[in-house]
């Protein structure tokens, strides 16, 4: 009697939901349609992506579309369409408009940092040039699931190209709050044809007509897009927030030609110093690389050409990163390198006269740079073949 007592207050299974009922979003878009949501939800297709029940008849994903006040209400909506209920659970990707990004995304944060079913590990992008319902239409190769391709390319592109930013929903919300940082999202833009990348015919050819390529970073005012980065200046970013872990650069030799050097490690040190009542910021840059490419007549067997080559690229990364520091300063204003919580952290009641308005002093505030760039190792061999040929 005793036990029967105690399993009567047991929870069982009263809340459980059967996988048949679900529908599995792996990408949410998001895009204003005039004073209403459009919301683009990308479903996984079971029966499509289960190795031995593939029929080559469906595609992997369905997109279910709605339109509605709110986001909650555009997802529930989708219920007149969808047989399934639309489970958020294991969202890969949220990608939000570039039209919905210039009003302000914070409304559409909100809903995603509050329905209890999702998580904060899935990366935001916004899409560049085009509509957010668009890039999720888009089949790809390699990955089934567009979904997991955005996921997994961003991943790969931040650790390996430098120039994009993995950026989580947790991350982004801390920016758009904080007083010494605004945010930068990862852009996301469709390459070639959009109409045929929408179809099948889009991964039955080697070349596929379309393809999702993130590019540049997107600047953001608190919650409003401001404008955005190209390549260059978004590895410059990188280097400056401290994002490298590994990517490539080419510096020109004397003689014309070009040498590429990859990056093994990078560390970036951030400073303030008050001068004259004034905060100024030093940035110092410890990059170690090899050489990975040689078109060009050099002698890597002496010291002076090592040297040499060391020396160009420290300047190459001066170059790129004023270049960005610049850009921002005098365009933009506003401290997407989070100038502002270095200058909190070293002076904290300097800090408490200006927090209300650092961005007029950010955009006055110079930049002193220290590069440091060592060369570690030549590659398998150490003078091209190519000399000797010549």
């Amino acid at each position: 009697m005793m036990l029967i007592s105690i399993a009567m207050t047991l929870a069982s299974c009263w809340n459980r939901r059967e996988l048949n009922d679900l529908a599995i979003a792996l990408a949410i878009g998001i895009d204003k349609a005039g004073d209403q949501y459009l919301v683009s939800v990308q479903v996984v297709d079971p029966g499509e992506v289960a190795a031995n029940n593939r029929t080559m008849t469906r595609t992997p994903v369905t997109l279910y579309q709605a339109k509605a006040q709110t986001i909650l209400e555009a997802i529930r909506k989708m219920t007149t369409v969808s047989p399934r209920s639309i489970y958020a659970a294991h969202l890969r990707m949220l990608i939000i408009g570039e039209d919905l990004a210039r009003e302000g995304i914070g409304d559409s944060l909100e809903y995603m940092s509050r329905y209890y079913e999702h998580r904060t590990d899935f990366y935001i992008a916004i899409a560049k040039g085009t509509t957010a319902a668009s890039t999720l239409k888009i089949l790809t190769h390699l990955e089934a699931i567009p979904a997991n391709l955005m996921f997994s390319s961003l991943q790969a592109s931040q650790k390996e190209w430098a120039p994009t930013a993995a950026i989580t929903l947790d991350q982004l919300i801390m920016d758009i709050v904080s007083k010494g940082k605004d945010p930068v999202v990862t852009g996301l833009r469709i390459k070639g044809d959009r109409e045929k990348g929408m179809s099948r015919k889009n991964v039955e050819s080697i070349a596929s007509p379309a393809q999702l390529q993130y590019s540049g970073l997107a600047i953001f005012e608190k919650d409003r897009l401001v404008g955005w980065l190209d390549d260059v200046e978004s590895r410059g970013y990188s280097f400056i927030h401290d994002d490298v872990s590994n990517t490539v650069g080419v510096i020109k030799c004397p003689d014309g030609g070009k040498i590429t050097l990859e990056v093994i490690r990078s560390k970036t040190t951030s400073k303030a110093k008050l001068i004259n009542g004034k905060p100024e910021m030093r940035l110092g840059i410890r990059t170690e690389v090899s050489i990975g490419e040689v078109m060009c007549k050099i002698d890597l067997t002496q010291k002076s050409s090592i040297y040499e080559m060391e020396h160009l690229g420290e300047e190459t990364v001066r170059s790129f990163v004023e270049k960005t520091i610049n850009e921002v300063q005098e365009n933009y204003k506003v401290d997407i390198f989070g100038f502002g919580e270095v200058v909190h952290r070293a002076y904290p009641a300097y800090w408490k006269t200006v927090e209300n308005e650092w961005d007029s002093v950010f955009r006055n505030m110079p930049v002193k740079l220290d590069v440091v760039i060592n060369i570690r190792q030549t590659g398998t061999v150490n003078n091209s073949f190519m000399n000797e040929m010549k």
